[in-house]
């Protein structure tokens, strides 16, 4: 079998060709056309990461503490944490993942007071909409959520979390999957859903992180169940590549 053209290293190496943005709690959508920028991290920093399983990977809900090992799960969110401290040791940052398996805009928004708001996070992560999509169709489609209900939830959870600590630096990370129709019961793919996360931040004026770009990328390289086991989850080389990818988006 011929070898991939596109080695594993170039492609971290290049994948994310994201701009970092600037000083913590100021943010702009990215722009692929410019150097990146290293973003100053505080002493003290809190870096909180919200979304559903893809987030969550097996993290220990019941220890609350920062940086844990079992509370950070296994996936990109604990890689860029675990990266991110050894390269800030002297900072005493603080890294939560508050993901949860299943969660949609509706799951976020009811636990977003404890888990979001009281922890007070400097840079807020968020990676939600493949449930909005997937639970419509799914497990007895009990789901009646729409993508304008996605849209306005996500608004309003934004909203809400700057209401409460205004210098938050919010980072947006696109739906992504590469399973082929996958769509909703209206109709409405992870594209659609992608497009509206696009919209938030650049409306918002809030950091973009382009998974579904870098996966579409990745896959010239090697099949898509190399990266996202079953179209929708990542592997340990997605992960790795999604951690590389938000590193570069947001600056650190």
């Amino acid at each position: 079998m011929d070898q991939p053209s596109i080695s594993r290293r170039s492609l971290l190496q290049g994948a994310a060709s994201f701009t970092a943005l600037g000083a913590l709690g100021t943010s702009t959508s990215h722009a692929q056309d410019k150097a990146p920028t290293k973003t100053e991290l505080k002493k003290g920093s809190v870096i909180l990461f919200q979304g559903d399983s893809i987030t969550d990977e097996g993290r220990k809900k019941d220890i609350l503490e920062a940086n844990d090992s079992g509370a950070l799960g296994k996936g990109y969110a604990a890689n860029a944490a675990g990266e991110i401290l050894g390269d800030n040791a002297e900072l005493g940052l603080q890294f939560y993942n508050r993901g949860i398996s299943g969660n949609k805009i509706p799951d976020l928004a009811a636990r977003w007071q404890k888990d979001c708001i009281e922890l007070k996070p400097d840079i807020l992560s968020i990676l939600i909409g493949i449930n909005d999509i997937w639970h419509t169709i799914a497990f007895g489609a009990n789901y009646q959520g729409t993508i304008a209900d996605y849209e306005e939830g996500y608004r309003q959870l934004i909203k809400d979390t700057l209401a409460a600590k205004a210098d938050t630096r919010i980072v947006i990370c696109e739906p992504f999957t590469t399973r082929e129709n996958f769509k909703s019961r209206e109709g409405k793919t992870a594209a659609d859903y992608a497009v509206v996360a696009k919209r938030i931040a650049d409306d918002m004026k809030l950091t973009f992180v382009a998974f579904q770009t870098e996966f579409d990328k990745a896959c010239k390289a090697a099949p898509g169940k190399f990266w996202l086991w079953d179209g929708i989850h990542p592997s340990t080389a997605g992960h790795a590549l999604m951690s590389q990818v938000w590193r570069r988006a947001v600056g650190i």
